[in-house]
């Protein structure tokens, strides 16, 4: 019997991951992704932040990753005991949560006055920034030999039966249909994933009430700016640091990716716009960028309003998640859901593209175990996989909403008033914003400790 054959739809992040780890675990891998060719890194989507378990995985996927130059410090490197920071800067009277080495630091400061008070201290935030384009081109780059990607192949349909699954798409050049046939459908397509919606068709995704500004200032060459010797003036810790900014009813992002570009975001409170296709990236006008723009200045402090004001090309992104999911794992363990196509979540607490690389982990972990050839082993390795990650990523997406409606203002827990950063106290900050505070935030169970390796 030969080798066994994984279909993974989608070939963005959570798609090559799954790919690598279907592949380590002795698998053949077709990759079918609409897109023409693989992201060139740097110019496509923006920043994003990896924890230590992910920094580990992707390094036993990546030649040289987490040695090289493709990721800054958030906070302290877990494995190198050297000064960094992690903060949480909150104006308007609002939270900074700083680090220095080991410690977080919690400080309030006024935005009349400048004045900052601590408020709390914490230890062991050990994240790292990378651009999404770098990551996805350097996941593609390393493909062992078992993994075809399909470019230009636009996902169709499926259908699984006793022996296996069949998936069909169009090729996006010519217009042709070709059947891919496997042992095993992984679903990697996304948040608003079609094959998701098949399975669970009243399942809808959640609009959490705000939109994303966002965008990647490029300074090289630039370092001496205006622009940039006040961003750095105003957050001296950029390139070890990840500030957020809150004020009434809103907050922003803001932090330094790798080849001189700072990554940011900034939230605003807002009906639900009306997107086409599939897409939650809206490409913002001439005019909604000049008004957003406006705001800035009247928002943030002058050195983030002129950031905001000097990057080019800004764009929205639609906030969505969902209710956690029954199940990962369908028709009789030959489909799986990884991703955020298993699990869409808010961006707070950094976990989308963690939870993806987990979930990658995890699957390879359970299909090694059960082996690949096996007649059993889609089934098996499927139901383990399952009962590993579910209860983590249920967690983590509830987690995730609810802070993203405490930075923003709004309601939470049945209250009538969301929360208020003018009167954030102490206590307030430890219960309410600390990012350690995320489920799983060290380690996620694997299915390992049930007898899968």
């Amino acid at each position: 019997m030969g080798k066994k054959v994984a279909v993974v739809v989608g070939g963005s992040v959570a798609g090559l991951a799954c790919a690598h780890a279907a592949a380590g675990a002795g698998w053949d891998v077709v990759v079918l992704e609409k897109a023409a060719a693989a992201a060139a890194g740097g110019g496509t989507g923006a920043g994003l932040g990896l924890d230590a378990q992910s920094m580990e995985t992707l390094a036993s996927w990546i030649p040289g990753w987490g040695l090289d130059t493709a990721t800054l410090p958030l906070a302290v490197d877990l494995v190198i005991p050297a000064a960094a920071v992690f903060a949480v800067r909150l104006r308007s009277v609002g939270i900074c949560e700083l680090s220095v080495g080991l410690r977080v630091q919690n400080r309030a400061t006024d935005s009349e006055t400048k004045a900052a008070r601590t408020l709390v201290r914490d230890d062991g935030f050990g994240f790292r920034a990378a651009h999404w384009g770098d990551l996805h081109r350097r996941l593609h780059e390393a493909l062992p030999p078992a993994v075809a990607v399909l470019w230009g192949h636009q996902f169709l349909s499926f259908e699984a039966h006793g022996g296996g699954v069949v998936a069909t798409a169009r090729v996006v050049r010519t217009g042709e249909t070709v059947d891919v046939t496997g042992d095993l459908l992984v679903a990697a397509d996304g948040a608003a994933s079609s094959i998701r919606r098949r399975l669970l068709p009243d399942l809808k995704l959640r609009y959490a009430g705000y939109c994303a500004w966002r965008g990647v200032f490029d300074f090289a060459g630039k370092e001496s700016s205006d622009t940039m010797t006040g961003i750095r003036r105003a957050y001296p810790e950029l390139g070890n640091c990840l500030y957020f900014d809150l004020a009434h009813k809103t907050h922003t992002v803001l932090y330094e990716l790798p080849r001189s570009r700072l990554n940011w975001l900034w939230y605003t409170n807002g009906p639900e716009p009306e997107l086409t296709g599939s897409s939650v990236t809206i490409e913002a006008t001439d005019v909604m960028v000049a008004r957003m723009r406006e705001e800035a200045e009247r928002v943030w402090c002058p050195e983030l309003a002129r950031l905001v004001r000097d990057t080019a090309a800004p764009f929205v992104n639609v906030i969505y998640d969902a209710d956690p999911l029954p199940r990962l794992s369908w028709a009789s363990g030959r489909v799986a859901l990884a991703g955020d196509a298993a699990h869409p979540t808010t961006p707070h607490g950094l976990r989308s593209t963690n939870m993806s690389v987990a979930d990658a982990r995890e699957l390879g972990r359970c299909l090694a175990r059960w082996g690949a050839e096996e007649p059993a082993a889609p089934a098996r390795a499927l139901a383990e996989y399952e009962v590993a990650r579910l209860p983590v990523v249920a967690a983590q997406v509830m987690h995730a909403r609810r802070l993203g409606r405490v930075k923003q203002g709004l309601p939470v827990d049945g209250e009538a008033e969301g929360f208020d950063v003018r009167k954030a106290t102490e206590e307030d900050a430890v219960h309410l914003l600390r990012q350690r505070s995320m489920p799983f935030f060290g380690d996620a169970p694997a299915a390992a400790d049930d007898g899968c390796v």
